[in-house]
């Protein structure tokens, strides 16, 4: 998959830059406040109960802030973390080894849990349920189940697509909760904690115009900030004000709605190629020279809820504020009918 700026799926080289920008605790946790409100119950009742907390399911967009929550919750329970992903875990084995080395109460996190190998899915259940792993011993005829029992343990479960988990492992979650896009004043609250961490002296207008570009996402704005801070070392004082911010964004080729090349050539190709759609995503990506995973994952989910496409039965649909974002107008026609069936 091409990397663009405002794909929200971390690079590799930013993880360990990440680290340093996490909160730690609830209260400096900014966005998803009904998420943060209802854990902070759950967190609360647990360790009055000192019981470990019910497994946890996140899910929602990427970069939205499902990894650090997850470290938030163990730091908040006073317990150790161990972190994972659905990929690393190629064999019940491999699984095994990670569950019998946690501590009562501790969290297990996976990420990308819907990229978890069923056959290793099948031994989580037993794990989740009754904090035992079950093991076949032998081959044939020989072969025999054994049980051992792990400790008590809470599983936090990640995913961009709840509807690819398997129906045993959601329901075996007691806590589902549902990542939402983030306001532009939350963007712009954590990009200012961002930029006092990083030490970068920013003005509000500059700050505003970050939130409104970072497309809801605050991996989106960290990203975008630490390049604005590299276009103000080399061209001005270090000093970061709106003209230095503008710049910065316009050489990277992102609009005020926060779209990049790639979207607004998926907005195009639809209304110039498609007379604005209806049109199948694997026809939008053979024309535009992409992957359909990238345009689903990295792309669509914005431009949806920026309302700039619809997805209908029949496909995907540009909205008229999308002809008006591309300056469009004269090509924009009517829909016939008065309402656009949407998907649920």
């Amino acid at each position: 998959m091409s990397e663009h700026i405002t794909q929200a799926q971390a690079r590799p080289s930013e993880l360990n830059g990440e680290l340093t920008l996490r909160p730690q605790y609830l209260s400096e946790y900014c966005g998803q406040t009904a998420t943060k409100n209802n854990l902070s119950i759950y967190i609360e009742a647990a360790k009055m109960r000192g019981e470990p907390l019910d497994h946890v399911l996140f899910y929602g967009p990427p970069g939205l802030g499902k990894t650090t929550l997850a470290g938030i919750i163990a730091n908040e329970l006073g317990v150790d973390i161990k972190v994972t992903s659905g990929p690393a875990i190629g064999r019940a084995g491999d699984l095994a080894a990670i569950l019998t080395n946690l501590n009562d109460n501790d969290v297990l996190f996976i990420d990308e849990i819907h990229r978890m190998n069923r056959s290793v899915e099948e031994v989580l259940y037993s794990a989740m349920e009754d904090y035992a792993l079950d093991i076949i011993i032998g081959k044939g005829p020989a072969a025999r189940s054994l049980r051992i029992d792990i400790a008590k343990f809470t599983l936090i479960g990640a995913t961009t697509r709840a509807g690819s988990l398997s129906g045993p492992l959601r329901d075996r979650f007691g806590i589902v909760e549902k990542f939402e896009f983030y306001t532009e004043q939350e963007i712009k609250d954590i990009l200012f904690r961002t930029a006092n961490v990083l030490g970068i002296d920013i003005d509000d207008e500059s700050l505003t115009e970050l939130a409104k570009r970072s497309r809801g996402t605050p991996r989106i704005g960290n990203r975008l900030l630490k390049r604005v801070r590299d276009f103000s070392a080399v061209i001005s004082n270090g000093d970061v004000d709106i003209n230095i911010t503008r710049k910065a964004l316009d050489a990277l080729g992102v609009d005020e709605l926060g779209l990049e090349k790639l979207d607004r050539d998926i907005l195009e190709t639809i209304i110039r190629n498609f007379n604005g759609g209806p049109v199948g995503i694997e026809t939008i990506a053979s024309a535009i020279g992409e992957e359909r995973v990238t345009l689903e994952d990295a792309n669509e989910p914005y431009l949806i809820q920026a309302g700039l496409i619809y997805r209908t039965q029949k496909g995907r649909v540009a909205s008229k504020a999308a002809y008006e974002h591309l300056g469009f107008m004269d090509l924009y026609k009517e829909p016939e009918s008065e309402q656009i069936r949407m998907e649920v």
